[in-house]
């Protein structure tokens, strides 16, 4: 062999050895990095395997469908689990802080006066504050997405369940080109000329919501976390501000103590002021049950929720309760501003603001409509991921069409959140001559929503703790049991169905309906009631439609949707665990 024959054949050897050390051993896989428009691209395909819903759960005619997935209980909802631990503490403490605190509170107070206005957000503080405990419970035993329509579907009446998923999927549908509408007449505080068109800023708006949405529930997550912080510091601070300023502390170094509690007085148009109030701080907590919407998509609810649930006492006491009390300490109620209101939106009508203008402080209502502002923006990110988890839900059990449960590879509803996107393009009709009147039957249809939403998870969880007793389940077994138990679920229950008498009344009969005519009283009546038909209708079409019937305690499918299968072990181990935790930090875990 010649010397060029060896060199060739070591050149050869030399080669293969490089090549095998750059293949993959036994059990390993090479690395292939695609171009990032491949991916972009390839992250809207369908996920064959995700389900907005777990399969086995009861379906649109009643009966429990997949047997077999219904006993493995893996409960795969085929959402993206990104959420975190502080994504949901934010969305329970901040989530709710809206316009309906901020301006809402507003002509609340100016109908019913200041104590009417504690009495009422106090008391539907405590209704929600048991609402959201029983659906911690089930929501934390049962993480499924389209949580609300699903608990009552599967322990109510799967007609029920329909009802109620659309019902609150139309309400965060209508809620969108709402609130990006009022985002624009938040920018008129400084643009009053209107120099620039407001369709360019219902472009802008609605481009950085869907944006925010097409990150996936991370980017709602993250968006929240932060309109949440923005939000809670302002209340704070407006509360450390309303404190000086009622001791004196103000520029004008007035004392104002309680003397507006004296004249104009405490209360307003009587008893039936009280009750508009009760109404006007319903919608104001309306989005706080969106925790559990959430449940589904965080990644370990049975630790991050309960805190989240825990939370929102503290929530309800601090940034509701004590700054409306400041609120009505430092601005009467016949003050002319509060009813001024042009809009959802509107700073000028924000008793916040008109408390720090009425104390000669300059600058400051300018942050507190840049705050407003925020809250608008949140409700309506909120909006897209309400309704988009909804309705992929209803799909997946047969109560929407087909497509709409369409989930892409990176654990979005892609069509539901387009549908809901598009919706939003409803807001051009800002420029519209009629828009008032479109807008305010828009909003007609979604008014009562929340009281519904909010009744059926109580009655949800009535119904599955008797279903838990009489299928030989002890409370032992619950990973997190409702602190105010069955008991707390009727008095929301019962609290619920108080507000919709209310809201019927006032409707009927609205504070100074002698001097009104006929056609404006009949205006006014559907204006704050047509939900409650609509909710009817829907219930009775289906339920003739599909003969469906009432779910019976010894019937009820209580193993499918829950995500641990080792369940009893985890809640034991914990527990022992938690014997031996110091008593302050017993009492602080109590409480939070």
């Amino acid at each position: 062999m010649t010397d060029d024959e060896v060199d060739a054949l070591k050149q050869r050897s030399e080669h293969s050895s490089e090549n095998s050390s750059n293949q993959p051993g036994y059990g390993q896989q090479l690395t292939h990095q695609r171009p990032w428009t491949t991916r972009f691209v390839d992250s809207f395909k369908r996920d064959p395997n995700a389900h907005a819903t777990p399969k086995g759960v009861v379906g649109a005619d009643g009966r429990v469908f997949d047997v077999e997935g219904a006993a493995a209980a893996t409960a795969d909802t085929g959402l993206n689990r990104r959420l975190k631990g502080r994504h949901l503490q934010m969305i329970a403490i901040g989530g709710s802080i809206g316009t309906g605190l901020f301006v809402g509170s507003g002509s609340a107070l100016a109908h019913g006066g200041p104590a009417s206005l504690i009495i009422a957000f106090g008391l539907i503080g405590c209704m929600l504050y048991c609402t959201v405990h029983a659906l911690g419970e089930m929501a934390v035993l049962f993480p499924v997405a389209g949580s609300f329509s699903a608990y009552s579907t599967r322990f109510l009446d799967p007609a029920w369940g329909f009802a109620m998923g659309w019902n609150y999927a139309m309400q965060w549908l209508i809620v969108l080109p709402l609130e990006i509408t009022a985002a624009t007449l938040t920018v008129q505080y400084w643009d009053a000329e209107r120099t620039i068109n407001p369709d360019a800023w219902v472009a802008i708006f609605l481009f950085l919501i869907i944006s925010i949405n097409m990150f996936g529930v991370k980017g709602y997550g993250e968006a929240e976390f932060v309109f949440s912080i923005i939000k809670i510091v302002a209340v704070i601070g407006f509360i450390i501000l309303g404190i000086i300023l009622n001791c004196g502390g103000g520029p004008n170094r007035h004392y104002v103590g309680g003397a507006l509690w004296k004249n104009p007085g405490a209360f307003n148009n009587g008893f039936k002021g009280l009750c508009s109030v009760f109404v006007t701080a319903a919608f104001a907590f309306a989005g706080t049950e969106l925790v559990g919407l959430a449940a589904a998509e965080t990644a370990n609810p049975r630790k991050s929720l309960p805190t989240a649930v825990k939370q929102v006492f503290w929530r309800i006491l601090l940034f509701y309760i004590i700054s409306l009390t400041l609120v009505g300490l430092l601005v009467p109620y016949s003050n002319k501003q509060l009813l001024n209101c042009s809009s959802s939106a509107d700073a000028t009508a924000s008793p916040f603001v008109i408390a720090i203008t009425n104390a000669g402080i300059s600058g400051l209502p300018s942050v507190m409509n840049v705050v407003i502002m925020i809250a608008v923006l949140s409700v309506g990110n909120s909006s897209i991921y309400g309704s988009s988890r909804t309705i992929a839900a209803l799909a997946e059990q047969n109560q929407a069409p087909k497509i709409l449960a369409y989930i892409d590879r990176k654990g979005r509803p892609i069509v539901s959140i387009a549908l809901a996107s598009a919706l939003g393009l409803l807001a051009f009709l800002a420029g519209s001559s009629r828009q008032t009147d479109a807008f305010n039957w828009m909003l007609a249809l979604s008014g009562l929503s929340s009281i519904f939403t909010w009744g059926s998870i109580c009655l949800a969880h009535i119904r599955f703790r008797k279903g838990w007793r009489v299928q030989g389940h002890t409370l032992d077994e619950l990973a997190f049991r409702s602190q105010p138990g069955v008991i707390g679920s009727w008095i929301g229950f019962g609290f619920n169905v108080l507000v919709l008498v209310a809201q019927f009344w006032t409707g009927f009969a609205p504070i100074g309906y002698g001097n009104k005519s006929s056609g404006k009283l009949v205006v006014n009546f559907f204006e704050a009631y047509l939900a409650a038909p609509v909710v009817v209708l829907f219930y009775v079409i289906y339920k003739v439609w599909y003969r469906t019937s009432f779910v019976r305690s010894h019937n009820m499918d209580l193993h499918t949707g829950i995500r641990e299968l080792n369940l009893a072990e985890l809640i034991a181990e914990e527990r022992a665990e938690q014997a031996v935790w110091p008593k302050w930090k017993k009492v602080y875990k109590w409480f939070c």
